[in-house]
């Protein structure tokens, strides 16, 4: 089993960044797949990004798509998402999870375990 804890979160004006970490414990990070996902206010969790174990192959929905990398230090147990040029619609919880998939895994359901969100807040 694996423990998930996000940080970085916080509030910032449109058109700004923030890094979000997460770390890991309990189990070596680089025996799972990772994801970031969020959660807005009414609507259903989704996939922000996407790494697989060896950080060799990531993927991104379009609506995120060259404004968010995804990035993983398996020697550290942790995870980044950078987020630039932030949109007010980026505001929500946003999730890390591991997966033992040992391939890209962009399915919810794949996703064993879940961290309790950090907030971001995007305002004009």
């Amino acid at each position: 089993q694996v423990q998930l804890v996000e940080s970085g979160g916080g509030s910032v004006q449109v058109g700004g960044s923030l890094r979000l970490s997460c770390a890991a414990s309990g189990r070596t990070l680089s025996d799972y797949a990772l994801a970031w996902f969020r959660q807005a206010p009414g609507l259903e969790r989704a996939l922000v990004a996407t790494i697989t174990r060896s950080g060799r192959t990531t993927f991104y929905p379009e609506f995120v798509k060259g404004r968010f990398t995804i990035s993983r230090v398996n020697a550290r147990n942790t995870m980044y998402l950078q987020m630039n040029s932030l949109k007010a619609e980026d505001t929500a919880l946003y999730y890390c999870a591991a997966s033992p998939s040992i391939t890209l895994a962009t399915d919810i359901s794949l996703y064993r375990y879940w961290g309790q969100g950090t907030q971001v807040t995007v305002s004009s």
